[in-house]
């Protein structure tokens, strides 16, 4: 895909996002669109979700979380401003 095409996004979840497997949740959510990119925990008790892909396919790879989580979700802040780092896959960081 053409890099003008890959939008970087970071989203990060707050809530009851940690110690509920989301970080595996995402991962395993991952496999099923074309984005590459990370997750992890923040020290504050949110998880980060950064992703590059098409938009539709961060539109839609966002949207499948909210939906597998959503009684842990309280709120999302999500930016989709920074420029691509050209990640190879999508990976669980500690």
């Amino acid at each position: 895909m053409p890099e003008a095409s890959i939008q970087h996004t970071r989203c990060v979840f707050s809530g009851q996002v940690q110690g509920v497997n989301f970080r595996y949740n995402t991962f395993q959510i991952a496999e099923s669109f074309d984005v590459t990119g990370y997750v992890r925990n923040l020290p504050d008790g949110s998880v980060e979700v950064v992703a590059e892909a098409a938009p539709r396919a961060i539109q839609d790879f966002i949207a499948a979380i909210e939906r597998r989580m959503h009684g842990y979700i309280r709120d999302r802040q999500m930016d989709s401003t920074g420029k691509p780092e050209g990640f190879t896959d999508f990976e669980i960081r500690v």
